[in-house]
């Protein structure tokens, strides 16, 4: 038998039932990701297995590097079928790491490849997968209806023109691509030279002189109207931890200007600012009826001196221990006592904190939207089967698992559409073990539902994405 055949990961009767019946078929709506809108609208060729495997995946990178394999074969020069070999002779050491099971699927479900990838079957896995790589379907848009990618939900700068996206809306393809609004580097006074070189981009992007803070907040709203107006209607902040020191107007145009002049900004004067703008656009995502997610947990750029090599998200980035409880709860309850709290979607990385997130949520909860307030799906370190499941145990413990909006990438590689597959064969494995033991009903009308919705209805449902043919440049 293929290490990746129909049960892989299903380890009862009722597992394998449920997932064949109700979640295999599903299409996939991945509303968050990092794939590059160039590259879909362009409808890149990959040249070969490296260029759409390892090119930007810093999740192998790490596991490389882990392996002993010099930076050469990873983010530098060699040549794309020597890093390939690079990466198929540290695959067998991956075992009970997610990559071997990732790897394996990956090459199953796109290239039809049962061999176990290793140092004897890279030469021929390499010359199989690059010959499919040069057919039309495996071009980026060829890739998307291959794997039924119903809607893709891009990561983009204000400043961004989102001239890839409106290119890609005139071509009639089945899949919607919108943007995100991640704001990230607004909130950066903290570093005074970076910050001054991205307000000129913005200042740019918004034809708006920013000569003070108030032109800074009018350039930003006027980037959050457009990137409505091109069908966007998320927005998403990385953070350590939400803000909640809250000032007023004035306190923030004051630190704004110290940061404008190359001015020290304290840590408080950092929290105070960032504190005030996340209300802000908190405010902006809900008047435009727009979903906010927040990516909270992460430690970046641990290792300073080959960050200073190699430039950020190259794979030096883990868990922190953020305390998130109170300032989470701050920064929600000031939206919610505006009356102005969006839809919004928290995602942990710390498993420590899953039960926090889980309760989290029900504080939020108005009655007006079906899980209006999400915890979402297991992130980065945490997507995986153990992280997974924690998530999944601790939002169905305390809140409703039915409305759940399942899976998502968060992905910079075309080769990552299996994990929907591999999300949904966890979330069937552990429903149909409850059901083998008696702890849920064996009532296929009742479970089906609940997983085909999981699997893509409410995402469907909660995003409420427009058509394409309503977005327009402006």
């Amino acid at each position: 038998m293929a290490f990746i055949h129909e049960d892989f990961l299903l380890d009862n009767k009722s597992a394998r039932r449920l997932y064949h019946q109700f979640a295999a078929a599903e299409p996939i709506f991945d509303y968050h990701c990092h794939n590059s809108p160039q590259d879909i609208a362009g409808n890149r060729q990959f040249k070969n297995l490296f260029e759409i495997w390892l090119e930007g995946d810093h999740y192998k990178w790490r596991a490389l590097r882990s392996n002993g394999v010099a930076e050469k074969f990873i983010t530098g020069k060699a040549p794309p079928e020597e890093k390939f070999r690079a990466w198929a002779a540290t695959v067998p050491h991956t075992l009970r790491n997610p990559l071997y099971h990732w790897t394996h699927l990956e090459l199953k479900r796109y290239f039809g490849i049962n061999d176990l990838l290793s140092e004897t079957t890279a030469a021929k896995i390499w010359k199989q997968a690059n010959a499919l790589l040069a057919t039309p379907g495996f071009t980026t848009q060829g890739i998307l209806k291959k794997m039924k990618v119903k809607a893709i939900g891009t990561t983009d700068d204000p400043v961004d023109n989102l001239e890839h996206h409106r290119a890609f809306a005139k071509q009639s393809h089945p899949t919607r691509m919108l943007p995100a609004f991640r704001p990230d580097k607004a909130l950066a006074v903290n570093q005074p030279a970076a910050f001054t070189r991205w307000v000129e981009q913005l200042a740019a992007a918004a034809n708006i002189d920013i000569n003070g803070f108030s032109a800074f907040i009018a350039a930003l709203e006027k980037r959050h109207e457009y990137f409505h107006s091109q069908g966007c209607r998320l927005s998403d902040h990385g953070l350590e931890h939400c803000f909640a020191d809250f000032c007023s107007e004035k306190v923030a145009a004051e630190i704004f200007a110290k940061a404008r002049q190359g001015q020290v900004v304290s840590p408080l004067e950092h929290s105070q600012f960032a504190s005030f703008l996340m209300v802000f656009f908190g405010h902006l995502d809900a008047k435009r009826g727009w979903v906010k997610q927040l990516h909270l947990g992460a430690l970046r750029n641990n290792n300073t001196r080959l960050l200073a090599k190699l430039g950020p998200d190259t794979g030096f980035d883990s868990i922190g221990d953020f305390p998130q409880a109170r300032t989470l709860a701050a920064y929600l309850n000031r939206l919610e006592a505006d009356n102005l709290l969006p839809k919004t979607v928290i995602y942990n990385l710390n498993p420590a904190d899953n039960y926090v997130f889980a309760s989290m949520i029900g504080n939020f909860q108005d009655g007006t939207i079906p899980g209006k307030i999400q915890y979402g799906s297991g992130w980065w370190f945490l997507d995986q089967l153990e992280g997974m499941e924690g998530q999944l145990n601790s939002l169905s413990s305390l809140g409703l698992l039915s409305r759940f909006i399942g899976m998502l990438t968060d992905s910079r590689s075309f080769m990552s559409y299996p994990r929907h597959e591999y999300f949904r064969r966890v979330l069937c494995n552990l429903l149909g073990r409850d059901v083998e033991n008696g702890r849920l009903p064996n009532d296929e009308k009742l479970l089906g539902s609940m997983i085909r919705n999981i699997c893509y209805r409410n995402a469907e449902q909660y995003f409420n994405f427009p058509p394409l043919a309503k977005a327009k440049h402006t």
